[in-house]
């Protein structure tokens, strides 16, 4: 099996990228990943040596690096994407390039010549904000921002080749993923390394907003199931089942790294955020036999240690275009005062 990975020097791309080199051996694995300021190579640096590992910097957009990338591979796994809400809300263009015509020039390519599956990694933030209730495969999509209509956009036009064109095709929806390598951005690792320096959190609202919680290698060895089992023209959510306020995922947070919750700072909410998202997941526990191993304490303590032991891998990212961006972001939101803002 030859397996071509978009996106793959990113946070969950990477991690699946070493779970497939340490427990596939006899596969092949291509990497394609344009670097942007979330892609790494030094993510991929404990399996840049593997004979069953090969790299390629391109864009998903680019037909040429697409097809380059893709001779020989009998299947595709799509993490090539713009991810951060709170960047879609300021600019959306980049979203719906990558998120939607970067998978139909994945597809246009993927299609040419008989393969095996097309895996589309999709969000649960596409079914809306679901104020009860768990949303399943079925239910009607709803996406409230920038980048969950790109990601809706995206596995939905991927849904299309199956149907008009017979290419096989599977959607999966994952929850909220942490874990190592997450850039620090998303609310996990960036409370973890706040904290970690003693700054402030800021924290959206009223901090009530709900997410479930899967940690990163949970997600990864589903995909893999999923790769392996699922029959073409089938969707399926991946959570974790650890359903979380954001206060208390902060307080957890707070808790591992043995900081208090004085660095805690109510801040103005986002636009248009949504209040709670939860899904169900009988229907790839059912088919596949997996279930998530890592509960969430246990994930957010490893998260917490992974952070604290690698904080060169992370102090270089927020000393560059890390640190502009989340000034734009919350200086005015927390003040001036002095550890409200890195410098």
């Amino acid at each position: 099996m030859k397996v071509l990975v978009t996106g793959g020097a990113g946070f969950i791309g990477c991690n699946f990228t070493r779970l497939l080199v340490r427990t596939r051996p006899s596969w092949k694995v291509v990497v394609l990943d344009k670097l942007t300021y979330a892609g790494r190579t030094e993510n991929l640096d404990d399996v840049a040596g593997s004979p069953a590992f090969q790299f390629l910097r391109g864009d998903i957009c680019d037909p040429a690096a697409v097809a380059a990338a893709m001779k020989g591979c009998d299947a595709v796994v799509n993490f090539a994407a713009e991810t951060h809400v709170d960047r879609s809300i300021e600019e959306a263009s980049s979203f719906v390039r990558t998120d939607i015509e970067g998978v139909r020039v994945l597809l246009e390519e993927f299609r040419k010549e008989h393969r095996a599956l097309f895996l589309q990694v999709s969000t649960d933030e596409v079914y809306g904000s679901v104020e009860t209730g768990y949303s399943l495969e079925t239910d009607q999509l709803c996406p409230r921002s920038p980048y969950s209509a790109s990601k809706a956009g995206g596995e939905l036009l991927a849904m299309s080749y199956h149907h008009t064109y017979g290419t096989p095709v599977v959607v999966t929806r994952a929850s909220n993923n942490y874990g190592p390598f997450q850039y620090p951005e998303k609310l996990v690792p960036l409370f973890i390394t706040n904290a970690l320096d003693g700054l402030q959190l800021p924290l959206y609202g009223d901090g009530l907003n709900r997410r479930d919680w899967l940690y990163v290698e949970d997600h990864c060895r589903a995909l893999l199931m999923v790769l392996e089992k699922c029959p073409s023209g089938a969707v399926y959510n991946v959570g974790g089942g650890f359903e979380k306020s954001n206060m208390e995922v902060t307080q957890a947070v707070l808790e591992a790294v043995g900081a208090g919750p004085d660095l805690i700072r109510y801040i103005e909410d986002r636009p248009g955020h949504d209040r709670r998202y939860a899904l169900d997941i009988g229907r790839i526990l059912k088919e596949t036999g997996w279930f998530p191993l890592v509960g969430f304490e246990e994930g957010i303590r490893a998260t917490a240690e992974w952070y604290r032991t690698n904080r060169k891998w992370w102090e270089t990212i927020k000393s560059g275009e890390f640190g502009e961006y989340y000034r734009r972001m919350y200086q005015d939101r927390l003040g001036q005062s002095r550890g409200a803002v890195p410098e």
